[in-house]
């Protein structure tokens, strides 16, 4: 099967022949029909994130079944799925209590094995992973919900408990926070987003922004002096969807008093120790929460939320993808991640 992968860190992938995957026990292999790139993948690249290598990247997905593992009894050939990008072993006190998406023997597509940005991909304990999809959710945009959107989704709604009316604010309007900014206003919030790209801030604002704040040259005190002004005294909920210590500080500091601050973007390397106002948690009994992708178990609400089936009109998910491109164009779009430009997501249709 065609691949791209990626031979050393840093350097740009490329795309070949390789074998395909065999069937894992209790697993399946997919015919990929669409792949999210993600920032999560670039971090892979670059090594903050370390892998073995040669390596697939690629855990934004959907596919059809291609080859069954014994074991399964779920799950047929040709059935239409995705799942989420962290998979539980199905079998630990952790999966048994709900909570999948920190499983202690977890595996993820692109990270502890081959992943999705390829023409085939095998994922394990597929009874307990995999999700069929809504005849009505197309394949390129059910990939755009694997990561981004799913972790955009539990951290608003598990952890920031998001009601109608509040606040909410995003820093970094790229993938993760342009979901954000889509599942906010399904559930009637208020959002302002943040970003220092203009192109960034325009697509926040057309998926339903209500004030974006271009923070170049402000230090994160003065962004969150600037949210607590947009917001009439700070954000309920605040996200760092991008991942840095400037973003993950003034995502503290622009939350009111008793507001919860949900960690979305990674913070790896020397980042990872970050430091955070303490005495402001304390002070306003602030919640800080950290976020790590969404159980399969909790997909269906998130599909009734998009596709309006709960009762509520949807999520148009139009604005959210920005381009779709073949493998041949994955390694450069990659690449492209590394300068955050705001384009939405970019998926690969193998």
């Amino acid at each position: 099967m065609r691949a791209v992968v990626i031979d050393e860190v840093g350097v740009l992938p490329t795309v070949r022949e390789v074998p395909e995957p065999p069937c894992p026990p209790g697993g399946v292999v997919l015919d990929v029909a669409a792949t999210g790139v993600c920032r999560s993948d670039w971090h892979a690249w670059m090594g903050h994130d370390e892998v073995a290598l040669p390596h697939v990247p690629g855990h934004e997905l959907a596919g059809t079944i291609r080859q069954v593992g014994e074991g399964v009894t779920r799950w047929r050939v040709g059935d239409r799925v995705t799942t989420p990008f962290v998979c539980g072993c199905g079998a630990c006190p952790t999966c048994a209590a709900g909570d999948s998406q920190v499983c202690p023997q977890q595996t993820q597509p692109g990270f502890t094995g081959w992943g999705s940005w390829a023409e085939q991909v095998a994922l394990h304990a597929a009874d307990h992973n995999l999700v069929a999809l809504p005849d009505s959710l197309g394949d390129v945009h059910a990939a755009a919900l694997g990561c981004r959107f799913a972790t955009s989704y539990r951290a608003l709604v598990t952890h920031g408990g998001v009601g109608p009316g509040q606040w909410v604010a995003v820093h970094g309007a790229g993938g993760a926070g342009l979901s954000a900014v889509l599942i906010a206003r399904a559930l009637r919030a208020r959002v302002v987003a943040v970003d220092m790209a203009p192109a960034a801030l325009e697509r926040a604002r057309a998926l339903g922004a209500e004030d974006t704040l271009d923070a170049r040259g402000l230090s994160p005190e003065q962004v969150g002096e600037a949210v607590h002004d947009l917001t009439d005294g700070g954000a309920h909920v605040s996200l760092d969807a991008f991942g840095s210590p400037a973003a993950a500080l003034a995502s503290v500091l622009g939350l009111r008093r008793r507001g919860r601050h949900v960690q979305v973007g990674l913070l790896l390397g020397e980042a990872a120790r970050t430091a955070l106002p303490m005495d402001r948690v304390v002070a306003w009994e602030l919640a800080i929460h950290g976020t790590h992708g969404l159980a399969a178990r909790d997909y269906p609400a998130m599909l009734e939320l998009v596709t309006g089936s709960g009762g509520r009109p949807g999520i148009a998910l139009e604005g959210l993808v920005g381009r779709e491109v073949g493998l041949e164009d994955a390694p450069a779009a990659l690449a492209e991640l590394g300068a955050a430009p705001g384009g939405g997501i970019t998926v690969i249709r193998p």
